[in-house]
């Protein structure tokens, strides 16, 4: 099978790390390539060798066959590369048309009284980016600002681009770290019909089932270097797993029964609004108590994010009560809701729940620095706060080159471990965990799973959201289900399945269910 991207030796080192150590990689023709691997793996910085973001300090890369030297971007997608990042790159006031045109802007000519005009062609791309659209069957209006639309079609807009600047090599990014189960879904519906049309893609995750869903090829690398290349013929979840992290991986959580005692939250007839000011969380009305894991599962976008930003103080409810320990904290600022003994693992880990310009060891302190033994009045001990940090770095096994690396350089796990280390290291008896795992690798994920059922057995009282009905079914003991704002049913982890939750996620309800609300 001929090659579309071949990569040989590549070496890339950063103070500190060594990203890349003699990288090989090939890349088929009209192929699925998944390269897997943990965060930090070097994953990345491949792939931004691959598109010219970055250049190696050894090694070569061909395209076609052909020796190529990338200085920038532009050189790559000259030569048919394009990159669909993580972190999507457009513009949200823009119309999707006036995304594709930038940098390669489309004029037509004109004249006035006073001389030749250019104006940009916007309906010549409107009608390019449609043609695309409908080729590849993307379902995009390029006439919609960006803003407007959701995730997974600002994902395909991404796509777009990249084939609109007439890219046949595909780099996608993580692709799904942002998206639903479903959006996911129809992603790799579009992934299979470019690959059916001649587009060759590199596929990066760390998601053992979406390789199998969708690859040709399986890469994986641990720590820099490639340590494996595989099919998923030939690939088992367990084998890819043990490759990735270098040892044996428990795909599934071990937990005992759960023991509740006493109501932590009491969560009363709760309505709250979202940025539009229409009703998100609609007459929410559960409770979780010590000792066990109340789980909301839901599509994403049906009242969760609103729900836990109401619970730890980041968003004003309009009515019901939120009780914690018997205490009213409705209206309660997150400071002093934290005070009151509630740990916050947000759901955007870089919006909410780290100062990317600061160090992991003054991240790991930020919601406690005033206090003894980091703080009396207005002098902070430094000497405290590091020795804070290196003590949970090296607990949490935060992989960064030390304790005074700003948080905003660490992989998407580090970066999760760092705020899991700080939650979990403070008192408290009511844990929120919303998506703790999302954009996370199997490695990290296993541990933050053994760590929530930890908290569990030790007394705490946990309340998990998540889009991913696996993890939800697996940590729970209680699932609470959420659908256009309301909790439509709670169903205890002996009689729930993939099939009734799914069903409820749907709103699909049966008198069973109901009564267990």
């Amino acid at each position: 099978m001929p090659l579309s991207l071949e990569a040989k030796g590549i070496t890339k080192a950063f103070p500190g790390v060594l990203a890349n150590d003699h990288v090989d990689f090939q890349l088929e023709k009209g192929k699925i390539h998944a390269l897997l691997g943990e965060n930090g793996a070097g994953k990345t910085t491949l792939m931004n060798i691959l598109y010219g973001l970055y250049r190696p300090d050894e090694g070569q890369i061909f395209v076609d066959g052909t020796s190529v030297r990338l200085n920038s971007p532009n050189d790559a997608i000259k030569l048919g590369i394009g990159m669909v990042h993580q972190h999507f790159m457009l513009v949200p006031v823009m119309t999707v048309a006036e995304n594709m045109m930038l940098g390669t802007e489309s004029v037509k000519k004109g004249t006035g009284w006073w001389g030749p005009l250019s104006f940009l062609d916007r309906r010549r791309v409107e009608k390019d980016t449609r043609h695309l659209s409908e080729k590849y069957n993307l379902n995009v209006d390029p006439t919609i600002p960006v803003h407007m639309l959701p995730v997974g079609v600002q994902q395909r807009v991404e796509i777009l681009k990249a084939l609109y600047r007439k890219a046949d090599i595909l780099i996608l990014d993580e692709p799904t770290a942002v998206l639903t189960p479903q959006e996911a879904e129809e992603l790799f519906v579009i992934m299979r019909s470019l690959r059916d049309q001649g587009v060759s893609i590199i596929f990066i995750t760390h998601k053992l089932k979406e390789v199998f869903a969708v690859a040709d090829r399986i890469t994986v690398m641990r720590a820099g270097k490639v340590v494996g290349h595989t099919t998923p013929a030939e690939a088992t979840e367990s084998l890819l797993a043990s490759m990735m992290v270098g040892r044996e991986v428990l795909l599934t959580v071990k937990k005992g029964p759960a023991h509740p005692t006493e109501t932590v939250l009491d969560v009363q007839d709760l309505q709250v609004k979202d940025e539009r000011g229409l009703l998100a969380v609609r007459n929410a009305t559960f409770q979780v108590r010590q000792g066990e894991v109340l789980g909301i599962a839901g599509v994403q976008g049906n009242g969760q994010t609103e729900l836990v930003e109401a619970l730890t103080g980041l968003r004003k409810p309009e009515a019901g009560h939120v009780l914690m320990a018997g205490n009213d904290i409705t209206n309660d600022s997150p400071r002093k809701i934290l005070e009151t003994g509630v740990s916050h693992i947000p759901e955007d880990r870089r919006k909410r729940g780290l100062v990317l310009s600061y160090s992991i060891a003054d991240n790991m302190v930020l919601c406690t620095y005033y206090k003894p033994p980091f703080a009396r009045g207005v002098i902070m001990f430094q000497e405290a706060i590091n020795a804070q940090a290196k003590r949970l770095v090296k607990e949490f096994d935060v992989r960064a080159p030390s304790i005074y690396t700003q948080a905003g350089t660490l992989s998407g796990g580090n970066q999760q471990k760092v705020i899991v280390a700080r939650e979990l290291s403070r008192p408290y008896n009511l844990l929120v965990a919303a998506q703790p795992t999302r954009g996370l690798d199997v490695g990290s994920i296993e541990f933050i799973h053994k760590r929530v059922i930890e908290q569990r057995d030790a007394g705490h009282a946990v309340l998990l959201v998540s889009a991913e009905l696996d993890e939800i079914l697996s940590l729970s003991d209680r699932v609470a289900v959420m659908y256009k704002g309301e909790i439509i049913g709670v169903v205890p982890i002996e009689e729930a399945t993939r099939e009734n939750i799914g069903l409820l996620m749907a709103g699909i309800t049966t008198e069973k269910e109901v009564t267990h609300a």
